[in-house]
């Protein structure tokens, strides 16, 4: 990516177009953007929580910023929170990202889907809504996210994520709900390779690539072109192990729809085998990729997918109880989504601080100092 000069979160929020009406505007829109900022850094999780930051920190922050009202009341914050719109929060939000972040070639990124399970709104007929988010698996950021459409499913919402980012050289992971031929050929597109689940919504794709397997071990996979790797992993009185193949090449004649699927290299077969407490169980999954047929790196990117639920859905729900969350008029759900964030990631980039994000965030609260070299990451 191309770094700019600036890389502060802040200096890509000041241009961002104000939705109110210049009359009776009594507060700066990057005053009241910063504001907020600070305050889900520091733990705010409400509208209340952020003006009540705001004033217990109104000395500190009117050393950088202008306040000529003082700090806004907890309505007008949720009042601008959910009339800016979310598309140009997006655009800030990316520009800093671009700033911030170089992605390595062969990165994974994995896209994932979560809902904001309080955001609904019964009285005005509005369900919880739900965020696709990339996540940059070696740089541990959030790369952008994208609104799902109240009537419709993941499965539109990721073309248009994939379109906003820069992905060339990167490795992106899918569950099965966005094993698509658009979508595979939208990341080819963009310069990326991918690994994508399938289950049995793909129209045979997942029969005819179980068959291909279940032919191959019949015959131990003798005279069958094909890539193995084994892993094993002990601890806490469990194993577990883990077997990948890949076909490739000719093996993929016998697909139908492989011309369908632009890219389409090698397909996989991965067993896991768990052993706990003298109980055994064992799955096995299928993958489809535009990679070349090595079965250690693909194993390795289909294991780094699932960082996106341990380093990303888990710290929302348990350091910023995200879930409970009651935001939820016009579009500040999504614009709070977005601040969240932002917070995640400021506060994954400090390794000053060996703790966890949850405890960052109270040190953020306490400690000025802190706060400020977080901003200016």
């Amino acid at each position: 990516m191309t770094q700019p000069t600036d890389a502060r979160i802040l200096t890509h929020f000041a241009d961002l177009a104000d939705p109110r009406d210049e009359r009776g505007k009594d507060h700066l829109l990057i005053d009241i953007i910063t504001i907020t900022i600070c305050a889900v850094i520091c733990g705010a999780e409400s509208w209340v929580d952020i003006e009540l930051y705001g004033q217990s920190k109104q000395s500190w922050l009117s050393s950088f910023l202008k306040l000529p009202n003082g700090i806004p009341s907890h309505d007008t914050f949720a009042r601008v929170l959910a009339r800016l719109d979310p598309e140009a929060m997006q655009q800030c939000f990316l520009g800093w990202i671009r700033a911030i972040s170089t992605l390595s070639k062969g990165e994974v990124i994995a896209i994932d889907g979560k809902k904001v399970r309080h955001s609904y709104d019964t009285a005005n007929g509005k369900g919880a809504i739900h965020m696709v988010s990339a996540w940059a698996s070696e740089n541990r950021l959030v790369l952008g996210q994208q609104k799902v459409d109240a009537k419709s499913n993941e499965i539109t919402a990721i073309p248009e994520l994939l379109e906003v980012l820069a992905l060339e050289g990167c490795i992106v992971t899918i569950d099965a709900m966005g094993t698509q031929k658009e979508i595979a050929a939208t990341i080819i597109e963009r310069g990326a390779d991918y690994v994508l689940a399938l289950k049995g919504n793909q129209g045979g794709l997942f029969e005819d690539v179980q068959w291909l397997f279940e032919q191959a071990q019949a015959v131990q996979f003798q005279d069958v072109a094909h890539d193995f790797v084994q892993t094993i992993d002990k601890g806490h009185g469990r194993i577990e192990i883990r077997r990948c193949w890949t076909l490739a090449d000719a093996e993929l004649d016998y697909l139908v729809q492989k011309p369908q699927w632009k890219g389409l290299k090698t397909v996989v077969m991965l067993q896991r085998e768990r052993k706990i407490e003298g109980q055994t169980s064992s799955e096995t999954h299928y993958y489809i990729s535009s990679l070349d047929p090595d079965a250690a790196k693909l194993l390795a990117a289909i294991r780094t997918h699932w960082t996106v639920e341990n380093h990303l859905h888990w710290v929302l729900d348990v350091a910023f109880d995200e879930d409970a969350c009651r935001i939820r008029k016009d579009y500040a759900p999504q614009n709070f989504s977005l601040l969240r964030h932002i917070a995640l990631n400021l506060l994954g980039q400090d390794k000053t601080t060996k703790a966890g994000i949850a405890a960052k965030r109270k040190k953020a609260g306490w400690d000025d100092g802190y706060l400020l070299k977080i901003l200016s990451q």
